[in-house]
This record gives C-alpha cells, structure tokens and sequence, in this order.
C-alpha cells in the first residue's frame, strides 16, 4: 500500500472512530466503536517510526526521534489532566471529539508533506512484481492469541480468576494460539510476525525493556488519579493535574537525554539507571498516605517520569542495532506491540492485585476488631475507616510491586551492547 498511503488510512480510521465514540449512546456501541478506534490507532506508531527513518537524514534523525519521544512520554501525562479538564466542564462525549480536528489537521500536512522514500518504494514494486503472499493463517493466530489474551486479562478479577470456566477457556485457546504462532512464524517465509529479529541481543532486550516502560507507565498513570479520586475526594479535573506537573520536567529532561546519549554515557548505563531511579521513586510513592497535599502527590509523580527521557531516547539508539533496514517496519512494529502488551498486562494486573490486597488487609484488619477492644464509636463507622485504610494499603502494595518489578530488570541492560561513538546517529 505505500507506508505514506496506509497511514493515512489509520488517520483516517482513527478519526472517524473517535466521532462514533463521541456520539456512542450504549456501552455495546462503545465496545464496537473502540475496536475501529485500536485498528486505526495500531498502525500509527510503528509507521510514524519508519517514516522519520526514511525522511530525515543521519544528521536530522537523533532530533526527530527525540520530539517524537516528547509525544509517547508526555501524552500519558497530558492526557488524563486534558481529560479530566474536559469532562468536568463540558462532557465526556468530547474527550473524543476533539480528536476530529486533530485528525484532519494530520491527514492534510500528511498529504502535503510526507512522501514515501525511494527505497520503499522500490521495494514495494519488487514485491508487487513478484507476487505479495500474505500469511493469513498468522495474522487469525495474532487475532485470536491476543484477543483472548486481552479479554483474560481484562476479566480475570471480575470472573473469579481460573475457578471460572470462561476464563479457562479464553487462557487455553490464548495459549495454544500463540504457541502455534510461535512455531508456524518461524517455518514461512514471509511471516505477519517476524519472531527471528529476537535473534538479535540488542532488539530482545530492548522489547523487554519496552514492555516494562508500558506496563509501569500505564499502572501508575491510572493508579494516581484513582487514588487522589476514590481515596481523597479529588474531582476528575484535580486528579488529572497531579500528573501534569511530570508532564513538564519530562520535557524539559528530554533533550537532555537526546544529548547525553552515546556522546556522554553508553545507553545501557542510563536505561539502566532511569530503572533504578524509576524502582526508588515507585517505592517513595509507597509512603502516600490520607494526609498528603496536592504537591505531594504531583511529586511522587515527578520522581517516577523524570527517568522516562534517559530511558526512551537511549532505547530508541540501541534497539534497532543488529537488524537489517529492511526489517525496520516489522522491528518497529513488535517494539510498540511490546509497549502496548506491557501497557495491557499492567492496568490488568494492578486492577486484579488491588482488588486482591484490598481484600487481604481488610481480613487482616478486622481480625483485631473485637468488643474488647474499648471501641466506643459506632460499627459503621469502625467499618468505613477500615475500608479505607485496607484500600490505602493495596494501592500502597502496589507501589512496591512495580517498584521491584523495575529494580529487578535493571540489570538485565548490563547485556545491551555498547555503540560506539556518534553511532547513535546510525541508530534509528
């Protein structure tokens, strides 16, 4: 199709997807709306990586990929405390609508000012010339793999987990699935998955990596608002700005990180490092509690995002190292997949875990409330404090739960391979 062609059509699927939601009378319409919203949106990013690839030269490319990172780390930041704005003063409906003019704006410079490289579409004709065989088969394994996969994860706390036969079923045909596609993408020759890039060392890590960067950012971008709202009585508005202050210094850091990358530090050392800084920060925010201000919860946020710069930009130098260009689509395809499974795996989890500790603590608690114990207050009220504070405690568990699982991966980058110098220009 052209990659300039094809992302337009995402726009453009996008776009309109996001106006149905809009006008979305019913949860089922709503479902259906948000499938065409995820066709539309799926295919943006790796494109867009692949088009910076190709459009700006050696020089160019360091900055590129750097604005682009001010997207994909300030956007979870911006986007709740917009949201939030959005919803309290208007309505929900336009939380959606706005993306229409957005959308338009995109596909008329996209039309104006992208174009495909000649490379591609060399490579295209050949292809075409050839005959293009598509890898049906594969693409229904992604479908139904992943799709089962997602359901589980989105069900497992509200279905009892596997003592529900709904939930069995879904894991069973998940797992058969993409056990299946493991093996059939590594027999065809032109496969909807190309599973042999993880031959490379670099590329491997850096997936990994990019799933943790998508499952810690995720939880944590829902966890907050959740907590300020359920816990401490903030409106929708307030509770997104907790998180627009992280917003800001992670702009201001990301340049930063763009030069400091292979000029000053290897990126191993600094992915390295902003997991360190990411698994403390998680662990300070470990220590909220009822009584905290605004600015206290602003600057847990802070602590966490200020290390998303030094471990993006350096990621995006190191993961494409080891793999041909003309697998740079597929590579940059399974690296958002990766953010977005880890994205997916994330708000699932935390979801299930809440629920879980929230229920462990108020047992716990409620064992040491006996009449002999001299409380004079009311049973609802000795009920509704330790609700609360059995809820303080699960998001609290969490906290450290994403904390170790971010320390814990730290030193897996020690393997990612060292560039020399001014090869981070090479990188992308």
């Amino acid at each position: 199709m052209g990659r300039k062609r094809f992302y337009m059509i995402c726009v453009f699927i996008f776009t309109v997807s996001s106006v149905a939601c809009g006008f979305a009378t019913s949860l089922p319409m709503m479902i259906a709306f948000r499938v065409f919203q995820g066709l539309g949106g799926g295919g943006l990013a790796p494109v867009e990586q692949s088009i910076f690839a190709d459009t700006f030269t050696e020089e160019k490319r360091p900055l590129a990929f750097a604005l682009y990172g001010l997207t994909v780390v300030t956007a979870p930041a911006i986007g709740p405390m917009l949201g939030g704005w959005i919803t309290e003063n208007y309505s929900w409906h336009w939380v959606f609508l706005i993306n229409f003019p957005v959308g338009i704006v995109s596909l008329v410079l996209t039309g104006m000012f992208v174009s495909d490289s000649k490379l591609v579409k060399e490579e295209r004709r050949a292809l075409l010339t050839k005959g293009l065989r598509i890898d049906y088969f594969g693409f229904v394994l992604v479908a139904v793999g992943f799709g089962c996969l997602q359901i589980v994860l989105d069900k497992f706390e509200r279905e009892d987990g596997f003592s529900s036969q709904f939930i069995c079923w879904f894991a069973a045909i998940a797992a058969v699935s993409l056990l299946t596609l493991i093996v059939w993408e590594l027999r065809v020759s032109q496969p909807i998955v190309n599973l042999r890039l993880f031959r490379s060392r670099a590329f491997a890590i850096s997936c990994g990596v990019m799933f943790a960067f998508g499952f810690i950012i995720n939880s944590t971008t829902q966890l907050l608002p959740q907590f300020t709202q359920a816990l401490l009585g903030y409106d929708a508005t307030n509770a997104g700005l907790t998180l627009g202050l992280g917003g800001l210094v992670t702009l201001f850091f990301m340049p930063i990180a763009g030069v400091v990358t292979g000029r000053v530090f290897q990126p191993k050392w600094l992915v390295m490092m902003s997991l360190v800084g990411t698994g403390v920060a998680l662990f300070n925010a470990a220590g909220l509690n009822l009584n905290i201000s605004f600015w206290d919860v602003s600057l847990s946020r802070l602590y966490q995002v200020i290390w998303l710069p030094f471990l993006f930009i350096p990621l995006s130098a190191v993961q494409f190292v080891g793999i041909p260009p003309k697998e740079n689509n597929n590579a940059s395809a399974l690296i958002n997949m990766m953010r977005n499974l880890g994205g997916s795996f994330g708000v699932s989890l935390v979801t299930t875990q809440l629920a879980w500790r929230e229920q462990f603590h108020h047992a716990r608690l409620a064992e040491h409330i006996t009449p002999y114990n001299g409380f004079t207050t009311s049973l609802s009220s000795i009920a509704s404090t330790v609700e609360q504070q059995a809820s303080v405690m699960s998001y609290l568990d969490v906290f450290i739960m994403l904390g170790c699982f971010a320390l814990v991966l730290a030193p897996v980058c020690i393997l990612l391979p060292k560039l020399p110098k001014g090869a981070q220009i090479n990188a992308h």
